[in-house]
């Protein structure tokens, strides 16, 4: 936790006496602290202090933020924001501050530039400007390959860590670098069957670079041919394309909104040559559905618009690159779709949840991409990232053995939250092996509905959760940090069992009891969970976990 050097006490306004002596103005301080950082902002707490005998009933502070940086959300304050001069005043419960008493407000910031002109009360902070960050991030580790394709290397790293916060990292080849902020990169471009070393490098706001990571080789595919380009930009385009898809082909969306159904069906791609799906982030998919009379388990069915934004059914191999999703029922939904990767996607203003890997839809991946604002209409069911399917839905979606076996899915590198209804990331019983890995969660806006109170509720098996940062603000409902649950089903399984947490950075707001909640330990003897002694947490009510700690 870092305090920005802004506030000092206010000048004392000299009392007027008449016939005797006044009381004295109260003086106050105003303290900004960081409580957190992620890549792309942080969130800071204002301790307003009053070191006079007088009792104050009001207050205003005042800041500039530089370039970039704004202010996503604030509480237990009035804001006005006129460009980059953002202005708070008192809430109705908040305005007196006793003498040698105190009271919080708070803010989250979009960017990572620190206030600056700080005022309290019209007069200033005074003050001295924090020093300058001249320490550079420690070296990312682990750096591995993930996949390769004829003309491309996926790559994923351990987080790096700094003293301020890690705003991204360069990815190194020959003499290109490659800038991405979450802990995954996909390189493009690549020449077919041919070698290439790759490294990685951490960098701050300020600047400071860390050394090159420890290089790793990787081989792209042979060409096999490759496959057409399809150009599409209205919406009945999209779906003859989709409709038609062929192994080996990308289908390219121009910019614009594209409004209907879109449902991919039985339109596979193989392992050497996937269907792509690209397009820029101003390509916007929208599902104004559903419609028509649904049939007793979802498929795609004559007559019948599930009001998805994006479906992919029993279509294994697609490659999800780019555009955006949004004003749907639900986000992305794969079923029965496995080695499916969804990369630098957007998903926001959705009915329920944003992406859901559904009916043993394994192997799949989704990385490098922004979910915000779920549960529109059903909070209960707005998870941003959804891994399998309830036990109860297995008459529906158990298409392998009885069981939803959504296994060993990626999340990498997401940027999950804020107003995500329920669970950033929601691991099913049933499912096993997923990796969740250098995302970031905003827990603000969870509202607490069907059991939904963390950033990640683990039903799953054999999970490995690491190197995440995940934040919570009021308002919203947070029990804890990271939840597993032990979920009884038909066929008995190890639900909530043999899960790994390492390196992962907790601020629970003062609000959530513990980082990591296990919820038994008797009943995962055979498989137990594992918590390390890298995971950190500030803000938490009772600590970093209630298991015991592996160092």
């Amino acid at each position: 936790m870092r305090t920005l050097e802004l506030a000092v006490a206010a000048t004392t306004v000299a009392a007027l006496l008449t016939g005797g002596s006044a009381q004295a103005a109260p003086v106050l301080k105003a303290a900004i602290t960081q409580t957190s950082v992620w890549d792309s902002g942080y969130g800071a707490d204002v301790t307003i202090t009053n070191s006079s005998d007088t009792a104050t009933t009001s207050w205003t502070v005042e800041f500039d933020l530089p370039s970039g940086t704004g202010i996503s959300s604030s509480w237990s304050s009035v804001r006005t924001s006129v460009g980059q001069h953002h202005k708070f005043t008192n809430a109705s419960f908040n305005g007196t501050v006793k003498p040698g008493g105190s009271v919080k407000f708070g803010f989250n910031a979009s960017g990572n530039g620190l206030p600056t002109n700080c005022t309290i009360n019209g007069a200033s902070c005074g003050g001295t400007t924090p020093p300058a960050d001249t320490q550079a991030p420690t070296v990312p580790t682990g750096l591995r390959t993930t996949g390769v394709t004829a003309s491309s290397v996926s790559l994923s790293w351990t987080a790096s860590t700094d003293n301020v916060g890690v705003t991204g990292y360069e990815v190194l080849q020959g003499g290109a670098a490659t800038t991405v902020t979450g802990t995954s990169a996909t390189v493009t471009g690549l020449s077919p069957a041919t070698a290439y070393s790759f490294s990685v490098r951490a960098k701050d706001a300020a600047g400071n670079k860390s050394a090159a990571s420890t290089a790793v080789s990787a081989t792209t595919s042979p060409d096999t041919g490759g496959g057409e380009t399809v150009d599409v930009s209205t919406p009945g385009q999209l779906q003859a394309a989709l409709a038609a898809a062929t192994e080996g082909q990308t289908i390219k969306l121009a910019s614009g909104t594209y409004r209907g159904s879109f449902v991919v069906n039985a339109r596979a791609g193989t392992a050497s040559r996937p269907i792509t799906l690209s397009g820029p982030r101003d390509a916007v998919i929208i599902n104004d559905g559903p419609s028509g009379e649904a049939p007793s388990c979802p498929a795609p069915t004559a007559g019948w618009d599930s009001g998805y934004g994006l479906w992919i059914f029993s279509s294994p191999y697609w490659n999800l690159t780019g555009f955006t999703v949004q004003e749907s029922k639900k986000g992305i939904v794969l079923d029965n779709s496995h080695h499916t990767t969804i990369d630098s996607v957007s998903v926001h203003h959705v009915d329920e949840e944003a992406v859901h890997f559904r009916r043993s839809s394994a192997d799949g991946v989704i990385r490098n991409s922004v979910i915000t604002d779920t549960g529109l209409v059903q909070p209960g069911y707005g998870e941003g990232v959804y891994l399998g399917s309830a036990n109860s839905n297995w008459a529906c979606h158990g298409n392998t053995g009885g069981i939803d076996r959504s296994d060993r899915v990626q999340v990498l590198g997401n940027r999950i939250g804020p107003n995500i209804a329920a669970e950033p990331i929601d691991v099913k019983e049933g499912t096993y092996e997923g990796i969740i890995r250098g995302n970031t969660f905003d827990g603000q806006g969870i509202t607490g509905q069907n059991s939904a109170d963390s950033w990640v509720d683990v039903k799953g098996i054999g999970y490995l959760i690491e190197d995440n940062i995940g934040t919570f603000r009021s308002p919203g409902t947070f029990a804890n940090g990271y939840e597993t649950h032990n979920t009884s089903t038909t066929p008995s399984l190890p639900n909530g069992c043999g899960n790994t947490w390492r390196n992962n950075r907790s601020d629970l707001g003062g609000v959530g009891q513990y980082a990591i909640n296990i919820t038994s330990v008797s009943k995962c003897t055979a498989l137990p969970n594992v918590v390390y002694a890298s995971n950190t947490v500030t803000g938490a009510v009772k600590g970093l976990t209630n298991a015991p700690v592996t160092p």
